[in-house]
């Protein structure tokens, strides 16, 4: 019980990445507040977990994640009910292969409204009375393109260059107050979008992967936990790879 009487907000939570890291903060016996894209996908999540963790308080909320006002409003009203936030996670994005020449100002405003735009909002929110109280935990997702970069879709690596921008300058800043600022960048994760992807484009990939697999949700969703953790209570800004691959 890692995360015993925290209270957990986690973007993105329906699905995915975010929705196996509420599983986990469940199972360390946090609080958690998942957020989503709709009030529909929400519930949906959250009914789910409820169904899994009878006695564990989880609710869902689905802001604007482009507006501060938004943002501020639905954490505001998830706080006054289970108390301060302890964690952020921001989880929520979109990634984007458009070639760079096809590229238009909407393309490139739509990723950067939510998975950069999005994460300043949701960190600003949460912020307000981590910084009041001197502690709190903000974790983001990054990827491991924001290391690489990859050959399309530049947008989507940009914007996680961001993150990890936003990340080693927040623990800086907010270390002094006692907050605690790092991410996780995935690899190839197995999510509903990669299980589509065809065999024949899979396998090279995989075969690229020293521990030859691809991550699953999970091995995100433990890195978050242990982040989150007083375990790490000594780590800010680092920006934590969990992609399998072999590093000098």
């Amino acid at each position: 019980m890692k995360l015993k009487d925290k209270v957990a907000i986690i973007t993105g939570g329906s699905r995915g990445i975010g929705y196996a890291t509420a599983d986990k903060f469940l199972a360390e016996g946090a609080t958690v507040i998942l957020a989503a894209s709709s009030q529909t996908s929400a519930d949906k999540a959250v009914a789910r977990l409820k169904e899994k963790y009878p006695e564990a308080t989880v609710a869902g909320i689905s802001p604007d994640l482009a507006s501060l006002e938004s943002v501020r409003e639905a954490f505001r009203s998830a706080t006054e009910k289970y108390g301060c936030v302890d964690i952020l996670v921001n989880n929520a994005g979109i990634s984007e292969s458009t070639p760079f020449m096809e590229y238009t100002e909407e393309t490139f405003d739509q990723v950067m409204d939510l998975n950069v735009k999005g994460v300043f909002n949701t960190t600003r929110a949460a912020a307000e009375c981590m910084v009041a109280r001197e502690t709190g935990v903000i974790l983001s997702t990054s990827s491991m393109v924001s290391i690489s970069g990859q050959p399309s879709g530049f947008a989507y690596p940009a914007s996680k260059f961001a993150v990890n921008g936003l990340t080693i300058s927040l623990a800086r800043e907010l270390g002094p107050k006692g907050i605690r600022v790092n991410a996780v960048a995935p690899g190839i994760t197995e999510t509903d979008m990669m299980k589509a992807v065809p065999k024949e484009i899979l396998d090279p990939m995989i075969a690229r992967i020293p521990l030859r697999r691809l991550g699953q949700p999970e091995d995100i969703a433990n890195a978050f936990a242990f982040l989150a953790s007083d375990e790490a209570s000594y780590i800010t800004g680092v920006v934590l790879s969990v992609d399998g691959m072999a590093r000098t």
